[in-house]
């Protein structure tokens, strides 16, 4: 049964959209769970080593307040990531003013003030939805892209099922 169904959405650039599908995009990568389990690691590696310094005979305060500092750069700096990365991202597409979006069997097409982008299903095989968004996500093999669709870009709240049933058809949930 082949449908061409499309669905059109129209929005304005949103910092909680944008932060949100780059935290999905994160998740389902395997090497932003190794960078966070790393920090972390560090962090309880350091705070283990700053009670040791701390431990008679001799307490090194110095080495203490650099252990912590380390502790609290290396999480502070995994832990913002999403965020810092959501916001460069922002900046670039609230630019370009509102977006429109037309999904049908085809792909994606979003437009902007400047800009006219098309993809093709083959580059986004992969989707997931949140209770704010739909996140289309490139192959594990081919890096870290991503497009999103928010639901409030949709004219009708039963829009929703229509997309869904077409990024079902041709992507996969995640």
């Amino acid at each position: 049964m082949e449908t061409n169904e499309r669905i059109e959405l129209a929005y304005p650039a949103e910092f909680k959209d944008v932060h949100e599908a780059v935290r999905v995009r994160l998740r389902a990568t395997s090497w932003w769970k190794l960078l966070r389990w790393a920090a972390w690691g560090a962090s309880v590696l350091a705070l283990l080593l700053t009670i040791l310094t701390l431990l008679p005979p001799s307490p090194e305060p110095g080495e203490t307040v650099l252990l912590v500092a380390l502790c609290i750069v290396a999480v502070g700096c995994a832990e913002s990531l999403p965020w810092v990365t959501a916001q460069s991202l922002f900046r670039l597409i609230r630019a370009q003013g509102d977006a429109t979006a037309v999904v049908d069997d085809d792909g994606g097409r979003w437009t902007s003030r400047d800009t006219e982008t098309t993809i093709r299903w083959a580059m986004l095989p992969r989707y997931v939805e949140t209770p704010r968004l739909f996140v289309l996500l490139t192959a594990k093999q081919s890096g870290t892209g991503f497009a999103y669709l928010p639901k409030s870009g949709l004219a009708d709240p039963a829009d929703a099922d229509r997309l869904r049933a077409v990024l079902d058809r041709n992507s996969s949930r995640v």
